[in-house]
């Protein structure tokens, strides 16, 4: 079902497109999330990923389709994080002043993740070890489809992941015992 629908959209089909957007919207919602995206910043991201998505849906071989939209999804909100950095002091004091109160809306409500503590653990891994983390554990993704999505050896993914469960933990319990738990 999946193929033959990115096969229509890759021949101009509209609605196999819109298909597209609509089953894997959540997915790109869900990881621009957990990889940082600020909540009020994953509509444009979202919008950008389909956009590059219509784009360059023709270039789209017979790899599995959800990797290619992670790393999509991934080079966007890059991109998106690397394009406003470059505006004046001005707008990145703002910016900064909206991170603050999207970071505290993002505490109270968290759309994608049950456990608000975990989020938060999460969030404080650099980002080298919090991506392949999320895509193993929140996405399912293989080794294999890691090193494809982050541009890394597989070796280097299983590092990363291995590093990032100890500073995980280490995080966790710190958190556990300064609240008394």
């Amino acid at each position: 079902m999946e193929k033959s629908m990115i096969a229509r959209a890759q021949q101009g089909d509209k609605e196999a497109y819109r298909e597209l957007v609509l089953t894997y919207a959540h997915v790109v919602e869900k990881f621009a999330y957990q990889i940082g995206v600020h909540e009020n910043d994953i509509g444009d991201v979202a919008q950008e990923v389909f956009l590059k998505l219509y784009r360059f849906l023709h270039q789209f071989n017979e790899s599995r389709f959800t990797t290619w939209l992670y790393k999509i999804t991934l080079n966007t909100a890059r991109d998106f994080y690397r394009k406003e950095a470059r505006e004046t002091k001005k707008e990145q004091k703002l910016q900064q002043q909206d991170e603050k109160v999207a970071q505290s809306a993002e505490s109270r409500v968290l759309v994608y993740e049950e456990d608000q503590q975990l989020h938060a653990a999460i969030q404080q891994l650099k980002e080298d070890y919090r991506m392949p983390l999320i895509l193993f554990y929140f996405h399912q993704l293989q080794y294999d489809e890691i090193a494809e999505v982050l541009g890394i050896t597989l070796a280097n993914v299983k590092v990363r992941i291995h590093r990032a469960k100890e500073q995980l933990k280490a995080i966790l319990v710190k958190e556990e015992s300064a609240y008394g738990r």
